[in-house]
């Protein structure tokens, strides 16, 4: 499970806002209280301090990018296989390796070397994304057998950008260490991630094998994605 990039330096403003809402509700947490409504209320308050709902989706570069690698790695496994997908994205090294070979290099060929604080969220969404998607497969027999529906396809996404804007949020992964009570500190953790699921839509085509996931089409659907998760996120409010 990927967490939740730390930064809490910031004072003041918008940052002052979302400190008093994570005391709330990790305070709330910690006692078994926490409702749904605190949870919301501190998930809005951090997009204001990335600069409101537009610049948190036009910042969010290393998630739009994955986001169409992602989706061309996916649509090339639903067309022709893994093997195939892999050659097609220029990893034919990768052609016949194992698992923690392939996903190792999946990871920085999808989402770099997590150099940055946006780079280290889009990094840790999708080794929990590779993980769902290759399942028990350990060797190369078995990752051969990896599919992809259309609905693989959108379940897929819709887990990198939920696991992606959690990782995004200041202060969070602070606060959750500070709860004595590792499963209070679950409970918070499936909460959170709960309500941005919520808020993730993936608009594809009927046929997104079809889709150039490298050109316009492609980032269209990343940057629509981006848009109305923060858009959403900040109403909650």
């Amino acid at each position: 499970m990927g967490t939740s990039t730390d930064r809490t330096s910031g004072t003041g403003g918008a940052w002052t806002d979302l400190k008093y809402a994570a005391t709330s509700y990790f305070r709330s947490t910690g006692q078994g209280s926490a409702s749904p409504g605190s949870a919301k209320l501190l998930l809005a308050r951090h997009v204001p301090v990335l600069g409101g709902a537009a610049a948190a989706a036009a910042g969010a570069t290393a998630g739009r990018s994955s986001v169409q690698r992602l989706g061309g790695l996916l649509a090339g496994i639903g067309a022709n296989g893994l093997d195939q997908a892999l050659r097609e994205a220029s990893l034919d090294d990768l052609v016949g390796r194992d698992r923690f070979e392939i996903v190792d290099e999946l990871v920085t060929a999808l989402s770099g070397d997590g150099s940055g604080l946006d780079a280290a969220a889009a990094r840790d969404a999708m080794c929990d994304v590779l993980e769902e998607l290759f399942g028990d497969a350990d060797t190369w027999e078995e990752l051969q057998r990896t599919r992809a529906t259309r609905d693989d396809i959108e379940r897929l996404l819709h887990l990198f950008l939920t696991n992606y804007l959690y990782n995004r949020i200041p202060v969070i992964a602070e606060r959750l260490g500070r709860i004595t009570d590792p499963a209070a500190a679950r409970r918070a953790d499936r909460q959170m991630r709960q309500v941005i699921e919520d808020c993730v839509v993936i608009n594809l085509p009927p046929d997104p094998l079809s889709v150039n996931w490298n050109g316009p089409e492609g980032r269209d659907i990343a940057d629509q994605a981006m848009q109305v998760a923060y858009s959403t996120l900040e109403s909650l409010a």
